[in-house]
C-alpha cells in the first residue's frame, strides 16, 4: 500500500477504482511537406481549430446550464485564445515557410507559450500553462484523429487520478461517474478545486507523486477531510474507511433535522452561522444547510474565471443576484483579494519574486484605483437591493484603511450626484489577516464597524508557513498558541469598542475548534456551507461557561500538540459523533 498526503479541497471520503488520465505531454514528430501541399495543410489547421472551438463552446454552454455562469467562464479563456490571431498566425507561418506538418506547428507554438508561463514562477501561471496544454491536446486530437478526453470513455463510477486536470476536463466532469478526484498538482484555488466543491465531489490535490504510484483499475481511497490518499489499501484500511463512510451517511441524514433548528448553546447563547461562497448560485447551498446568510463572498472569482476585467455592470448584476437569492438575509462582500497566487501575477510585466508578501489584496486595489473604484461603485449600487456589508482584505496599516474609506466616500458622492440609490447605512469592516492588524486591533476598532478574522492568512503570516505548500503542511496549524493569542487580543479589542467580530477562515469550519472559539468570545462563524450542520451540532451540545473554561485552560499551554490533545478530549466528551465524523479516531 502507498499512502500520500495532499491538500484537502472538497470534503468527503470515497473508495473506488482509479481512472488515470494520460499525461498531457506527448511528442509530435516533424513531417516535411511539399510546397504544393501547404494550402491543404493550412486548411487542416483551420478546420481543427474550428472544431475545437465548437467543442469548447458546447462545453461552456453545458457547464453554464449545470453549474451557472461563473464556473462556465473558466472556458472563456480557452475560446479567447483560439480566436487570437497572435496564436494562430505563427502556426500558419511555420507551415508555409518551414514546410512542416500542421501537428508540429501546433505543438511548437503551444509549447512556446506554455514555457513562457511556466518560467514566471507562480502557481496561477503554472495553471495557465496547463490551460495552454489543454488547447494543444484538443487541436492535436482533431488533427491526429485521437480522442483528447478519456473522461468521455468513463462508463462506470471511478476515482479520477491525474497529474492535474485541465479546465475543460474539470468542467466536463459528470458527478454520476466521478466518485472523487486526486491529483499530483493543484491548490485550493485551482480549477479542479473550484469545480469539485461546486459538485460536492471529494477531492485531494497536490499529492506530488500519485500518478507515478498508481495504475488504471487500482483501488484507491480519497479522504477529502484529511488530505490522505491510499493506493491499493489493505483490507483493514478499506474496512475502516467504509465504516467512516457509513457513519458520514448516517450523520448527513441526521443533519437534515438540524437545518431548521437554531444554532443555540445549552444555556441559550445564539451563535450565528454563515456560509462562504465564490459564486451567487452557492447561496442555495448555504440556505439548504441551515446558514443564516453569507459571511464571505470572495468576489475575486469574477476575475479568476475569465481573461478580461469584469465591467461595473457585470459586477453589479452578480452582487444584486446574490442579494436576491438571499431574500433579505445578510451578505458580507469582500473586495477583490487579488495578487499572490491569483490573477495579478499573470498580467504583470515582471511577476513578483515573493507575491504573498508583495502587492496583493488591498495593496493591489489601492495601486489600481480605477479597477477598485469600479468595484466599489458596483457594490454600493447593489447595496440598495438587500442587506449588505462590505469588508476590505489584508489591511496591515491604518493609512491603508483610511485611504480605502476615503475612496468609498468619493464613490458615494458620485452616486449621489448621479441620483443612483444605495444603502447609506452600509457597514464597512476589515479582515484581520496579518499580525500587524491583530496587534493594532484597538486602533482599527475605532475605524470600522466590524472585524472578520481570516484565519487562513493569519496562520500563514504568523507562523511563516505557506498555506498552499504541502511540504510544510505539518507546520500549518490554527492550534499554535501564538495564533490563538492574536485571535484573543482581537476579540478583546473589539469588545471594548462594541465592534462585532467573526471568523471566516477554515478554522470556523473545523468542529474541533468550535468550543475554543466560543470560549474566546466569537459569536459569528462563516464557513464552507457543507460544514454548517456539523458546527451547529457541536454548538447545541455545549454551554458558554464550559467553553470559557476550555479557553482559559488552553491559554496556559505552550505548544500546539497540547492544544489539539485538549480540544480532542473536550469534543469527544460533549459530542462523540462529531468527533468521529472529523476522523478523530484515525
Amino acid at each position: 500500500m502507498d499512502s500520500l498526503t495532499g491538500i484537502a479541497v472538497s470534503s468527503g471520503v470515497v473508495i473506488g477504482r482509479a481512472q488515470v488520465l494520460d499525461a498531457v505531454e506527448r511528442y509530435v514528430p516533424e513531417r516535411r511537406i511539399e510546397a504544393e501541399a501547404v494550402e491543404a495543410e493550412v486548411e487542416r489547421l483551420w478546420t481543427a481549430i474550428g472544431a475545437a472551438l465548437d467543442d469548447l463552446t458546447e462545453l461552456r454552454n453545458k457547464t453554464e446550464e449545470e453549474l451557472g455562469s461563473d464556473p462556465a467562464k473558466i472556458l472563456d479563456f480557452h475560446i479567447g485564445v483560439l480566436q487570437d490571431p497572435t496564436l494562430v498566425t505563427p502556426m500558419q507561418e511555420r507551415i508555409t515557410k518551414g514546410l512542416v506538418n500542421a501537428e508540429r506547428a501546433v505543438a511548437e507554438r503551444f509549447e512556446q507559450l506554455a514555457k513562457q508561463f511556466r518560467g514566471m514562477g507562480s502557481e496561477v501561471l503554472r495553471q495557465k500553462a496547463n490551460d495552454i496544454i489543454d488547447l494543444d491536446r484538443r487541436i492535436l486530437g482533431k488533427l491526429m484523429g485521437q480522442s483528447v478526453d478519456h473522461l468521455l470513455e468513463v462508463d462506470e463510477p471511478v476515482v479520477l487520478v491525474a497529474h492535474e486536470l485541465t479546465p475543460s476536463q474539470a468542467a466536463s466532469i459528470d458527478r454520476k461517474k466521478i466518485l472523487g478526484i486526486a491529483t499530483d498538482a493543484g491548490g485550493k484555488t485551482s480549477h479542479t478545486s473550484i469545480v469539485a466543491r461546486a459538485l460536492e465531489i471529494p477531492a485531494v490535490v497536490g499529492c506530488h507523486e500519485l500518478t507515478s504510484t498508481i495504475q488504471n483499475g487500482d483501488q484507491i481511497i480519497v479522504d477529502g477531510e484529511t488530505g490522505k490518499v491510499l493506493v491499493r489499501p489493505s483490507s483493514d484500511d478499506i474496512a475502516h474507511y467504509r465504516e467512516r463512510q457509513q457513519k458520514q451517511l448516517i450523520k448527513r441524514a441526521s443533519y437534515k433535522e438540524l437545518v431548521d433548528l437554531e444554532p443555540v448553546t445549552l444555556d441559550g447563547t445564539r451563535i450565528t452561522l454563515m456560509g462562504n461562497i465564490e459564486f451567487p448560485e452557492e447561496v442555495e447551498t448555504v440556505l439548504a444547510n441551515g446558514g443564516y446568510g453569507v459571511g464571505l463572498y470572495r468576489t475575486e472569482f469574477l476575475w479568476l474565471t475569465r481573461d478580461d476585467s469584469p465591467t461595473e455592470d457585470e459586477q453589479f448584476e452578480d452582487y444584486r443576484r446574490t442579494l436576491q437569492l438571499l431574500d433579505g438575509r445578510p451578505l458580507t462582500i469582500r473586495t477583490f483579494d487579488l495578487g499572490a497566487d491569483k490573477y495579478t501575477q499573470q498580467r504583470a510585466e515582471e511577476p513578483e519574486r515573493n507575491p504573498f508578501l508583495g502587492c496583493r489584496s488591498i495593496r493591489y486595489c489601492l495601486q489600481n484605483l480605477p479597477m477598485f473604484k469600479t468595484q466599489l461603485r458596483a457594490i454600493m449600487r447593489a447595496s440598495a437591493f438587500g442587506t449588505m456589508k462590505i469588508m476590505f482584505p489584508l489591511v496591515s496599516t491604518v493609512m491603508e484603511l483610511r485611504q480605502t474609506k476615503m475612496l468609498l466616500r468619493d464613490v458615494c458622492e458620485e452616486l449621489d450626484e448621479e441620483s443612483i440609490p444605495y444603502d447609506r447605512d452600509l457597514e464597512a469592516g476589515m479582515m484581520v489577516e496579518v499580525p500587524s492588524a491583530a496587534l493594532m486591533a484597538k486602533v482599527f476598532a475605532s475605524e470600522v464597524s466590524f472585524f472578520s478574522i481570516g484565519t487562513n492568512d493569519l496562520i500563514q503570516y504568523t507562523l511563516a508557513v505557506d498555506r498552499g505548500n504541502e511540504r510544510v503542511a505539518n507546520l500549518y496549524t490554527g492550534a499554535h498558541p501564538a495564533v490563538l493569542q492574536l485571535i484573543k487580543s482581537v476579540v478583546r479589542a473589539a469588545r471594548r469598542r462594541s465592534v462585532d467580530v467573526s471568523i471566516c477562515g477554515e478554522l470556523a469550519a473545523e468542529p474541533i475548534y468550535t468550543m475554543l472559539l466560543i470560549g474566546l468570545g466569537i459569536r459569528t462563524l462563516s464557513m464552507v456551507p457543507a460544514q454548517i450542520p456539523v458546527i451547529k451540532q457541536v454548538i447545541r451540545a455545549v454551554d458558554v461557561e464550559h467553553c470559557e473554561r476550555v479557553a482559559r485552560k488552553i491559554g496556559t499551554f505552550d505548544s500546539e500538540r497540547q492544544v489539539l490533545n485538549c480540544l480532542r478530549d473536550e469534543l469527544r466528551k460533549v459530542d462523540p459523533e462529531s468527533f468521529v465524523a472529523i476522523g478523530g479516531d484515525s
